[in-house]
């Protein structure tokens, strides 16, 4: 059997063949020759390897933060910093990938630390563009948790601009969002100076 990494989620037979079969087409328009030895086995590996990248279609992310959520009188600022996450840009699936830094300030409920870690891998785990990403996480906390207030701050490095178009290898790519509280200035200079420390 088949499984994603450390997911255990079996890979679907019938969409494996089919992306295969188009990932052999395109090896062939490419000037390539499918039939060699070194990339018999490629169509199938590609294929195997997108239905991982884009296994967040498959995830609800309310859901996640449900399945740990609990009754809390904490109202002070929880941080998540430096969640590493891996995406593909939608405009040239390529890959994008950086840091996710996640605040909220409870209302009553909280949820596990690793499921905030979980919700930026379900959105980054599908097409995306940067900008979408940031608000998703954003708005996914904010609904299912209902706190005080949600930021989210997504650094990003885009192989899109390092590898093609404007070839600038070391620009990062800074977006942020956020609600409630943290639309003070004060309540965000203080997550911004947190997650610096």
């Amino acid at each position: 059997m088949d499984l994603y990494a450390n997911n255990l989620i079996e890979f679907d037979a019938e969409k494996t063949k089919q992306l295969a079969e188009k990932y052999r087409d395109a090896l062939a328009i490419l000037g390539e020759n499918p039939d060699r030895e070194g990339l018999l086995k490629t169509p199938e590996r590609v294929a195997k390897a997108m239905q991982f990248f884009m296994q967040g279609y498959a995830q609800d992310p309310e859901a996640l933060l449900q399945s740990a959520m609990f009754t809390e009188d904490y109202r002070q600022m929880v941080i998540v910093k430096d969640i590493d996450f891996y995406s593909m840009c939608e405009h040239h699936m390529l890959p994008f990938f950086g840091k996710v830094h996640v605040a909220y300030i409870p209302n009553k409920k909280i949820t596990g630390l690793s499921k905030i870690a979980r919700v930026v891998d379900v959105f980054a785990r599908r097409l995306q563009v940067q900008e979408r990403l940031t608000t998703q996480i954003k708005e996914c906390i904010q609904k299912t948790l209902n706190p005080m207030g949600v930021m989210v701050i997504v650094e990003a490095q885009h192989l899109c601009m390092q590898m093609r178009g404007v070839q600038k290898q070391h620009s990062i790519t800074t977006t942020s969002d956020f609600t409630g509280v943290f639309e003070q200035a004060k309540t965000r200079e203080e997550f911004m100076n947190l997650i610096k420390g």
